[in-house]
C-alpha cells in the first residue's frame, strides 16, 4: 500500500466497497456528517461506517473559524468532538482562516494578518479544539490572493510558530504554496525549508486555475482540476524535506470517475517509490 487517499465523494461509495483500492486512507468533511442525523444514523452514515471498516479516516473541517476573531461555536465544537468519537480517524484538521462573524457562516474560507495578536488568538482556539477533542489537529495552509501589510510574521513562520506553542500538527497543502507563490510572490522553497518537519503529518495535492482579473494572471484554488506538473514538481520537494508524509489527492469540483482519482493517487504513491524506493513506509505511523 501506498501513502496516497482520496476525498470521499456519494457517487464513489459503492465502487470503493465493492473494489477496495489499496488506498492509504480517505478523508471526508466533517460538517458533511454533523449535526442532527449523526444520532440516528442515516445513509450517509451507514456508507462511512462500512468504509470506515476498511480505510482509516481523515476528518477536514471547515467550519470552526480558527482565525476569527469571536470565540469559537461552542455548538460547532462540541458536534466536532462527537464525530470524532465515533470514528476515531487518524487525522483531525482544520484551516489557517476565518469563516464566522456575528454567528453566520459565510460560504468561504477568508484570510487573515500574520501578527503576534492574531498568532495569540490562533493559538487560543487550537487549544480549545485540542482540548475538546482530546488529540492534537493538524492546521491547513491557505492559498493567498493578497498580502495584509500589517502581517508582521512570514506565513511559514507563524505556521511553525503555531506548531511550537500549541503542539498542533501542519497539514501542507502543497498547490496552495504553488497558488500563493504565484500570486503574491511567496518563495515556495523557503516556505518548505522553515517548517519543522516534525509536524507535517499529512499533505495535499490538487488542482488549480487560472484566471485573469483586472488585466492580472491570477491563480484560482478551485479544487476542480487534475493536479500540475508544476505542483507535482513541489510534492518531490516536499517530500524530500518531510519524508513519505500522508498524501490526499484532493478534488472537491468536476468529480471525475474513481479511476481519475485513482490514477493521480497512483502518480503521488510513483512519486514516492521513486525518491525512496521499495515499499514506501508512512513517515508517521505508530
Amino acid at each position: 500500500m501506498g501513502i496516497t487517499g482520496i476525498g470521499l465523494k456519494a457517487r464513489h461509495t459503492a465502487e470503493l466497497l465493492a473494489g477496495r483500492p489499496g488506498l492509504r486512507f480517505l478523508e471526508v468533511h466533517a460538517e458533511n456528517y454533523m449535526g442532527a442525523a449523526m444520532g440516528s444514523g442515516g445513509p450517509a452514515h451507514r456508507w462511512l461506517t462500512a468504509l470506515r471498516a476498511l480505510y482509516p479516516l481523515s476528518i477536514h473541517g471547515v467550519g470552526l473559524s480558527l482565525g476569527g476573531a469571536e470565540p469559537l461555536d461552542t455548538d460547532h465544537l462540541a458536534d466536532l468532538a462527537a464525530l470524532v468519537e465515533r470514528y476515531q480517524p487518524e487525522w483531525v484538521s482544520e484551516h489557517l482562516a476565518w469563516c464566522r462573524i456575528d454567528g453566520t457562516y459565510l460560504n468561504d474560507l477568508l484570510p487573515i494578518p500574520y501578527t503576534t495578536a492574531s498568532l495569540s488568538l490562533v493559538a487560543d482556539h487550537i487549544d480549545q479544539t485540542q482540548t475538546a477533542l482530546r488529540r492534537r489537529i493538524l492546521v491547513e495552509n491557505p492559498s493567498s490572493y493578497m498580502a495584509f501589510p500589517e502581517s508582521d510574521w512570514p506565513e511559514a513562520a507563524f505556521l511553525a510558530e503555531l506548531a511550537r506553542r500549541t503542539g498542533c500538527g501542519i497539514l501542507l497543502d502543497v498547490n496552495n504554496i504553488h497558488v500563493s507563490a504565484h500570486n503574491v510572490g511567496l518563495d515556495a522553497g523557503a516556505y518548505l525549508a522553515a517548517l519543522p518537519a516534525n509536524a507535517v503529518e499529512e499533505i495535499h495535492v490538487a488542482g488549480h486555475e487560472p484566471v485573469t482579473h483586472e488585466g492580472r494572471a491570477v491563480l484560482l484554488d478551485t479544487h476542480g482540476a487534475p493536479v500540475t506538473a508544476a505542483v507535482w514538481d513541489l510534492y518531490r520537494q516536499a517530500l524530500t524535506r518531510f519524508g513519505p508524509v500522508p498524501t490526499l489527492v484532493e478534488r472537491d469540483a468536476n468529480i471525475p470517475p474513481l479511476a481519475e482519482l485513482l490514477a493521480e493517487a497512483a502518480t503521488a504513491d510513483g512519486i514516492a517509490v521513486t525518491l525512496f524506493g521499495g515499499e514506501v513506509p508512512d513517515a508517521h505511523a505508530a
